[in-house]
């Protein structure tokens, strides 16, 4: 952060910030447009693209920039730019292309679109910050070597779980111990959740019922685990994560994981309901010698043999423009794919599902996720949860079992299901040519 923040300071300083494109004006989308313009001296928000034009000319004129043109070419956004102004678009290409922007920030959390949206950033190599775990846990690793071929970072994001994991589990890694699990921390978990049940606290807080849901269901917390899975080698423990309750602290649950399992699957992932400190995100890890111990001790970290680090919050859009900064400035990737998928999150009946049924998707009424090995959904043709919306039921499936694709007929022209299968083959390709 000091780093980042001098080097804000610098570009602000110079008169040279740094030129920021989002994909998205919705609840997450609003809060990055709130944070960049009036509290991230260094940093610009020279244009929005969004589906609904006026919802993002509003969002801009919510935050105090009234100076907003609307364009639909290339050439009429870069001359607005130039002449002075903050720009809106429903085309998400026009910023991917442009040359006077720096950096992309994707806050839609729709799969299809940000799939669409990244394959140009990246054929036009802009760097893009992803708030879209559902995009990074169905797709992100081919997304991942896609970049890398162009020579384009496409990283997740600071101030979301999955960052701030990877934050602490660097951390962590940094001081010489061994991290054994990376766990998220929930306040409420309940499988059946779904938009009627959550439609009064959405229309609360300004979000979607849909949104609300697929935190409710475990279907986010399920995507953001599998992210930091795919970013550490970490395995879950058991199909859905192990997901102990607790009241107390995640201090206090060291007991109930078995070190040895976990050291046998490269360490877990997982998440925890209730305990403090709520909502953050923790980190238990072993040491190596009796010195190490010694002086976690004398820190009052306990006797071993697992030591516990936590971060008591996470604080999504207020830390999204430093992930842009750190993209942008210093080159570096928040959380990326190590290779291939090491965790997926799998469609799950959330209802009796009858044939001819067109899933909802993600926080609907039909089905939620839950993640399991990479391995396991491999040989058993387990759909993606990130690929459910829009595939029609060929045959019924029971409630809370998991649906393969000989379950379903999946959408025709779908970016997304396109992806997966080049995803599927580029791995399994690879892994073949490994072992000869």
């Amino acid at each position: 952060m000091i780093i980042v923040d001098t080097a804000l300071k610098a570009r602000h300083e110079a008169g040279n910030p740094v030129r920021v494109g989002l994909l998205g004006a919705g609840f997450m989308g609003r809060g990055v447009i709130n944070q960049i313009v009036n509290y991230t001296p260094g940093m610009v928000l020279t244009a929005i693209a969004n589906r609904t034009v006026d919802t993002a000319v509003e969002a801009y004129a919510k935050f105090g920039v009234e100076n907003v043109k609307v364009v639909s070419t290339l050439g009429d956004m870069e001359d607005a730019i130039a002449r002075g102004y903050s720009v809106v678009t429903d085309d998400p290409t026009l910023l991917c292309q442009s040359d006077s922007i720096d950096v992309l920030i994707e806050a839609t959390g729709h799969v299809e679109y940000g799939a669409r949206v990244t394959l140009a950033a990246i054929e036009h190599k802009k760097p893009m910050v992803l708030m879209n775990a559902e995009l990074d846990g169905t797709v992100g690793p081919i997304l991942k070597v896609y970049a890398d071929r162009a020579g384009v970072i496409i990283t997740g994001c600071d101030g979301d779980q999955p960052g701030v994991q990877l934050n602490l589990y660097r951390f962590v890694k940094s001081i010489g111990l061994n991290p054994l699990l990376c766990g998220n921390i929930k306040g409420l978990q309940d499988r059946y959740r779904n938009p009627t049940t959550q439609e009064s606290f959405a229309k609360q807080w300004g979000q979607t019922a849909h949104m609300v849901t697929s935190f409710a269901d475990g279907t986010k917390i399920s995507f953001e685990q599998a992210i930091v899975a795919n970013a550490t080698g970490m395995k879950v423990a058991q199909r859905g994560m192990l997901g102990y309750h607790s009241k107390g602290h995640v201090d206090d649950m060291l007991d109930l994981y078995d070190v040895e399992q976990m050291k046998s699957l490269g360490g877990i992932v997982d998440y925890v309901v209730g305990p403090k400190p709520s909502p953050g995100v923790f980190v238990y890890a072993t040491c190596n010698e009796p010195t190490q111990a010694h002086y976690l001790n004398y820190g009052k970290l306990g006797e071993g043999p697992l030591y516990s680090f936590y971060v008591p919050y996470h604080l999504t859009v207020f830390e999204v423009p430093l992930s842009a900064a750190r993209v942008a400035l210093l080159n570096d990737v928040i959380i990326a794919p190590l290779g291939a998928p090491v965790v997926d999150v799998i469609t799950t009946a959330k209802i009796d599902l009858e044939v001819g049924q067109t899933l909802d998707g993600l926080g609907g009424y039909h089905t939620y996720g839950q993640c399991e090995n990479a391995d396991i959904v491999n040989q058993d043709n387990l759909l993606p949860m990130g690929l459910a919306e829009g595939c029609r039921l060929k045959r019924p499936v029971a409630k809370d079992h998991v649906l393969t694709y000989d379950d379903v007929e999946i959408p025709a022209d779908s970016v997304a299901h396109r992806l997966r299968a080049e995803q599927n083959a580029y791995f399994a390709k690879a892994k073949v040519a490994a072992a000869v």
